[in-house]
């Protein structure tokens, strides 16, 4: 049973207990009419945004599954590197002594989307609790969010998570070597949510720098060496690719919170418009038992006041 401000007062009387005054019922019908009106145009909202989500999720799927090849490719070499050079000692690698971290979070840009944000502030919530942090905020969800609350953010230019191309994402990665580098902050991390099905997104937070993983997995990895010559030096090679490294996982992460936030829109107006349908299949009930009702009490009217002698 629906309740609220969608059905009259009266609903859930039987049809012979309510009182049908003259005057008032047609009043009632009219109410009851432009409210299934209503409701029908926002089922047609809830409906084309369903289809429009539906449409570019596709897309958006498809971009996420053809970037990470490239992504996987760069941090395979990194891993090479790493393993095969034991005398490695990048910036990259080493444990900054400062303890500020650096969050890059990926929000979405419009509502309507169920849980989608919610969901990821909370995990970031739980995520920076007791920590001195700031943050560079992707969407228009997150810039409000930080802002609200007085968080630190590092720049606004990447507001707009729609408008988010692969050039923006390298100069993300740039802006976060040169400020690690530069001893700004001595962690960072990407905030985002992972699309793992059409009805399930799981929020969740990669470690980005210090690369301390690749680094430390030639400990586990026996010594080889590589046949590979890097020129001029592998530390250099190593240093150069880290940002596209770290732009890779900016555009990976990015593409899967599009199609994140596209599938739970999806679900959120799917599950809009079957409680719109439910609501206009009540009332029609209600109001075509009034209906009833109404033209009954009228014919027993007109019999009573022809008997009448």
């Amino acid at each position: 049973m629906i309740s609220g401000p969608l059905l009259p007062s009266f609903w859930g009387r039987g049809a012979d207990d309510m009182n049908y005054k003259e005057g008032t019922h047609g009043c009632k019908y009219e109410s009851v009419k432009l409210r299934m009106k209503s409701i029908q145009s926002t089922m047609q909202i809830t409906k084309a945004m369903e289809l429009v989500a539906s449409s570019k999720l596709r897309k958006a799927k498809e971009r996420a599954d053809a970037s990470r090849p490239y992504f996987h490719t760069l941090e395979n070499t990194l891993k090479q590197i790493a393993a095969g050079n034991t005398d490695l000692s990048s910036v990259y690698t080493k444990k900054s002594k400062s303890e500020k971290w650096c969050y890059v979070v990926i929000a979405g840009d419009r509502g309507l989307a169920g849980g989608y944000n919610s969901n990821l502030f909370k995990e970031m919530e739980s995520e920076t609790a007791g920590k001195d942090y700031c943050v560079l905020p992707i969407g228009k969800k997150a810039v409000e969010y930080y802002k609200r609350r007085g968080i630190q953010l590092v720049t606004e230019d990447f507001a707009e998570a729609g408008d988010i191309s692969v050039s923006d994402c390298f100069e993300i990665a740039a802006l976060l070597c040169r400020a690690f580098k530069a001893g700004e902050f001595g962690h960072a991390a990407l905030g985002y949510t992972n699309f793992v099905s059409m009805l399930s997104q799981k929020p969740g937070v990669s470690s980005m720098l210090p690369l301390e993983d690749l680094s430390g997995e030639e400990k586990d990895m026996k010594q080889i060496h590589s046949l590979i010559l890097y020129e001029p030096d592998s530390e250099t090679v190593f240093d150069a690719i880290v940002p596209e490294y770290l732009a890779g996982m900016v555009y990976g992460a990015m593409c899967e919170s599009v199609a994140s936030e596209l599938a739970a829109r999806r679900t959120a107006m799917d599950a809009a418009s079957k409680n719109a349908g439910e609501m206009i299949e009540q009332l029609s009930l209600y109001y075509n038992r009034a209906r009833q009702a109404s033209i009954t009490q009228e014919i027993t009217e007109i019999v009573a006041g022809a008997e009448e002698p």
